[in-house]
């Protein structure tokens, strides 16, 4: 028993050690950054490739997701939720796509409602003509969530994602609301 919790304990730190490294390494535009201050409630996580794998076997009948993992290195997902509707600032999130451009990234959607609130990015950075990081923005009146995939992986494979690892569902380009979510 006391074999057993030690190993329990080193895995542990070797986890939180790559986490934290994978964390530091990750590059989040400024302008999500801004948004953290603001925001009343934040969620902010990162899945390895190990973890990844461990997760997909929750869901032993989703080939497609397994499928998908294979090629991804790391999720990173961060969602804000702010009190008021309205309460940040739209111009914030319309710099990310420069910030993005101005790294290198390609943006494939930009859908933004008339009230310039509501909008959908996603934006993809190739290294040797291959996609090797996908990022999605999807910003509602009072939350928004912020999605990198790290890895060999395709947009139309993000599809396959969706609803898992805390990436919210999409289909046909509309956000899909979690039945399971708490109020």
């Amino acid at each position: 028993m006391r074999l057993t919790s030690i190993v329990l304990v080193i895995l542990t730190a070797l986890s939180t050690n790559k986490l934290s490294l994978a964390q530091q390494s990750e590059w989040i535009p400024r302008a999500i950054e801004n948004l953290q201050q603001t925001a009343s409630s934040k969620t902010n996580f990162t899945f390895d490739h190990s973890m990844l794998i461990l997760a997909s076997k929750l869901e032993p009948g989703d080939d497609d997701l397994r499928r998908v993992i294979a090629g991804v290195s790391g999720i990173s997902v961060r969602t804000y939720h702010f009190a008021e509707t309205r309460q940040f600032d739209p111009a914030v999130l319309r710099s990310v796509a420069g910030e993005y451009r101005a790294a290198g990234w390609k943006q494939l959607v930009n859908k933004q409602e008339k009230t310039g609130q509501d909008m959908s990015d996603l934006w993809v950075r190739f290294e040797n003509n291959a996609v090797s990081n996908v990022a999605i923005l999807l910003a509602k009146s009072d939350e928004v969530n912020f999605v990198v995939v790290s890895g060999s992986i395709s947009p139309l494979d993000i599809s396959h994602l969706g609803g898992h690892f805390g990436i919210p569902k999409i289909e046909g380009g509309v956000l899909v609301p979690n039945a399971t979510a708490r109020p």
